[in-house]
């Protein structure tokens, strides 16, 4: 089976910092993309960043504070999360796209369960 699993989150004052990680595990034959997703609670969940191995993105309100990270041999996605606001509050899901082989080979996404970030002011 599939598993992404987070860390990192927890309160930090405004202005403080935090790095997330996620990783994957499972039979992963290739990591397409991974990312950060946040929610805040009546909110939709909305992008934070992603990355490829071409590429990555990352959402305008969080630019030049934000930067995601990937260490393909432990396929795994880090989001450092510097000079952060109250408004940063929510609780950030691990997304991956990956591709698993078995039975079947099998290309979807895949989700972590989330980590809470609060930030004070």
């Amino acid at each position: 089976q599939v598993q992404l699993v987070e860390s990192g989150g927890g309160l930090v004052q405004a202005g403080g910092s935090l790095r997330l990680s996620c990783v994957a595990s499972g039979r992963i034959a290739s990591v397409n993309v991974m990312g950060w997703y946040r929610q805040a609670p009546g909110k939709q969940r909305e992008l934070v960043a992603e990355i490829t191995r071409g590429g990555n993105t990352i959402a305008d309100s969080v630019k030049g504070r934000f930067t995601i990270s990937r260490d393909n041999a432990k396929n795994a996605v880090y989001l450092q999360m510097n000079t952060l606001k109250p408004e940063d509050t929510a609780v950030y899901y691990c997304k991956a796209d990956l591709t698993i082989v078995g039975i079947t080979t099998t290309r979807r996404d895949y989700w972590g369960q989330g980590t809470q970030v609060t930030v004070s002011s």
